[in-house]
């Protein structure tokens, strides 16, 4: 009798295609969710490459992940001090060059983000003042983007969502902007979990290369470990929407 393997263990897919595809994955002091991101990444067919935060290279990867936690803490504000690291230089170069290298910050990701002017608004503290977590429901509003190519718009996803600093503001004519334009990638649906306005769970920038949300796509990305109501593989299309627009030629 054949045995078979964990749940947790189940093989990837091959696929030559993917071969040499790398998605670096930045760790900062009190990151929290790297593994869990490099993990995605190798369930998706590519290949995770850690980044160190005090790093001065991209180490040639293909696009970045900066994964969830309280990097540093969350002193000062949230992402704030992060935003400062020397591999943040390097991302932030690489993401406004003619390259469009292909940036998701998930959760603390999407804070150090905004902190770095590659997404507009802020994040502060939830309306209700208390960390939260629970599975969220987010509708794609946006599947023209690096990371959200692989779904269809209007599709309702189902991922974990955890924060204390995940309400999302923003000045009315940045607002309207982002609606104008488009650029409005995820909104809660059904019940909005921080006060986030307009319900607006992620966003992007012009271009489409870079994304952020609060949510924790990397926390559904396989059978028996993400949320129990689906399948609990509703945030591997972050992933395989990426891989799939680096082995277009769209590096």
């Amino acid at each position: 009798m054949t045995e078979l393997p964990l749940i947790g263990e189940a093989p990837v897919a091959a696929d030559s295609r993917l071969d040499g595809a790398k998605i670096g994955v930045v760790t900062f002091p009190g990151t929290l969710d790297d593994r869990d991101a490099a993990r995605a990444v190798r369930l998706a067919g590519g290949t995770a490459v850690a980044l160190w935060h005090a790093d001065t290279e991209l180490a040639d990867v293909d696009a970045v992940v900066i994964p969830g936690g309280f990097s540093y803490g969350d002193y000062l504000r949230a992402g704030a001090i992060s935003r400062f690291a020397p591999l943040m230089s390097k991302i932030i170069d690489a993401a406004n060059s003619d390259a469009k290298l292909p940036v998701l910050g998930i959760c603390n990701g999407f804070q150090i983000l905004t902190e770095s002017h590659l997404l507009p608004g802020s994040m502060i503290k939830n309306d209700h003042l208390k960390f939260l977590c629970r599975d969220q429901v987010l509708r794609v509003e946006n599947n023209t983007t690096a990371w959200t190519a692989d779904y269809e718009a209007g599709q309702e996803i189902l991922v974990p969502l955890k924060n204390q600093d995940g309400q999302y503001i923003a000045d009315e004519k940045t607002l309207d902007a982002l609606e104008a334009e488009g650029r409005v990638v995820f909104r809660y649906v059904g019940f909005n979990p921080n006060g986030s306005r307009r319900d607006i769970a992620g966003i992007t920038n012009a271009a489409g290369n870079v994304v952020g949300l609060m949510p924790h796509p990397e926390h559904a990305v396989e059978p028996g470990f993400g949320p129990e109501s689906n399948a609990g593989t509703d945030g591997l299309g972050f992933f395989t929407s990426v891989l799939n627009k680096i082995v277009g030629g769209a590096k």
